[in-house]
């Protein structure tokens, strides 16, 4: 079973694992190397999979959507099978996470552009899209487990802002007279 053991890897943060204090001890924080399976695993996602899917909002979406809700876990089928269950639902996660922190170091221009671009591929209205947005505020449930309460906020609230920013150019463009 997948046990997510790079969330919460940021700064000070140590990996799952029952050796970790003895390396704490130690005063060497000499972390052991991520298990090739889930690099590679990893890696066959961003390349066979995520390459396909331009913005970071795609990517943290789809990837969320490949996540148990009812136990955090994450499963790909393809990956699981040329891995490992563990592998795959590890890289996953490192994808995810990835995605994550795209988002949080996007502008608030680039988070409109990419609500935009996202919206066309619904198939839905981007009037409809919005108000479904604003209401539902699916992105909550889209970021990764461990993830930083803060910096889920942020995002939140950028994305809430590029949500307006979305709406009002709507109406603008609604409101223009025809040429």
């Amino acid at each position: 079973m997948c046990k997510h053991s790079s969330i919460n890897r940021g700064a000070g943060t140590l990996p799952f694992s029952p050796d970790w204090k003895s390396w704490a001890k130690k005063g060497t924080l000499n972390l052991p190397v991520k298990r090739t399976d889930v690099l590679a695993a990893a890696d066959d996602l961003r390349r066979r999979t995520l390459a396909h899917l331009p913005l970071a909002l795609e990517r943290m979406i789809y990837l969320a959507s490949t996540r148990d809700y009812n136990n955090g876990l994450y499963y790909h089928q393809g990956l699981a099978s040329k891995y490992s269950e563990v592998a795959a639902c590890e890289g996953l996660a490192d994808c995810h996470r990835e995605s994550f922190d795209d988002l949080f170091a996007a502008s608030l221009e680039e988070l409109v552009r990419q609500l935009q671009a996202y919206a066309e591929t619904t198939g839905v209205t981007a009037a409809n899209f919005v108000a479904a947005w604003q209401e539902l505020e699916p992105y909550r449930v889209a970021v990764p487990i461990g993830t930083d309460s803060l910096a889920a906020d942020f995002v939140f609230s950028n994305l809430k802002l590029a949500l307006a920013i979305f709406e009002a150019r709507l109406d603008q463009h609604m409101s223009a007279p025809l040429a």
